[in-house]
């Protein structure tokens, strides 16, 4: 792969990580857990 590619990986990785914590935030202001698959394991979090 080129320079340029790795860099437009990372551009849409940043987005999509600050998409994630703006509805894991979104979720604990309206008190809904959030839930996770950690190796195949569901994991609830309540907030």
């Amino acid at each position: 792969m080129k320079k340029s590619d790795y860099e437009l990986s990372a551009k849409i990785l940043r987005l999509a990580n600050r998409g994630a914590r703006k509805a894991q935030e979104k979720a604990r202001r309206a008190g809904v857990p959030v839930y996770y698959s950690i190796n195949g394991q569901i994991i609830e979090v309540k907030l």
